[in-house]
């Protein structure tokens, strides 16, 4: 079974961290996934660099362009990660825009995920329609979970139709923006939650964008499996380094 299938099916609310992979510096990927794990985070998305991050915030993009500075490759980070099986039994995800896969061959790309131990892939800018006709029995093929994104916009229908493709979760993204920390979420996000939680999905559903804190954990996951803390952490990172990823985690949990 999928570790991203095992760890939700277990009892407790599903804390997510997302950062770029090869920042603060380009070798600090896998102690901070390391770090990560240690410290009681469930599943870790790695974020892989590219320069044109449609969807993200001003934070992250900086982390992205950064890393990309620092040299952080495809390939680089895939060498970085050749071991990490060893050390850490988490689910890793890899979140990237799906040029670099592209690029790279997307066969080839998952055969290596695959080799590695990574347990599936978010691409905010592959289209749900494409990936079924086109992707979806490759990634089957290398036991890869495809995570697709909705957002309150997302008609039911359309939402439906995500969730009978899915076979791991769904990223509900709070609101219709890029990505960033906030103080909290209003009525319109909550009824947003609600309404996404009374569609009875097959797929659960982690919140994404907007979680910074316990408050907006909490919130965020009232109504969902979990959420994804992105921004706020990689705003941790710029300010404290690596170091202190148990300061950070504490504070959440």
């Amino acid at each position: 079974m999928n570790r991203i299938t095992q760890k939700l099916q277990e009892d407790k609310k599903i804390l997510s961290i997302y950062f770029s992979a090869g920042y603060p510096n380009l070798n600090d990927t896998v102690q901070i996934i390391q770090d990560l794990e240690k410290n009681g985070v469930d599943l870790i998305e790695i974020g892989l660099p590219f320069s044109d991050p449609l969807a993200d915030g001003p934070t992250i993009q900086a982390s992205s362009t950064q890393a990309l500075h620092n040299g952080m490759t495809t390939q680089i980070l895939f060498d970085q990660l050749k071991n990490i099986r060893e050390s850490v039994k988490i689910p890793l995800i890899i979140m990237g825009y799906f040029n670099p896969m592209l690029q790279y061959g997307v066969e080839a790309f998952c055969q290596k995920c695959a080799e590695i131990g990574i347990d599936g892939l978010i691409i905010p800018d592959l289209p749900v329609d494409v990936y079924a006709d086109e992707y979806k029995a490759i990634f089957e093929k290398y036991g890869l979970i495809n995570v697709f994104l909705i957002t309150p916009q997302t008609s039911d229908e359309r939402i439906r139709f995500i969730d009978s493709v899915s076979n791991g979760f769904i990223y509900m993204v709070s609101s219709a923006s890029v990505t960033g920390s906030q103080s909290g979420f209003g009525d319109v996000q909550e009824n947003y939650f609600e309404r996404i939680s009374n569609l009875n999905l097959k797929n659960p559903q982690i919140v994404g964008f907007g979680i910074s804190n316990k408050e907006t954990f909490n919130q965020a996951t009232k109504y969902a499996k979990g959420a994804i803390i992105g921004s706020a952490f990689i705003k941790h990172l710029s300010e404290s380094g690596s170091g202190k990823i148990e300061e950070f985690v504490g504070e959440i949990r």
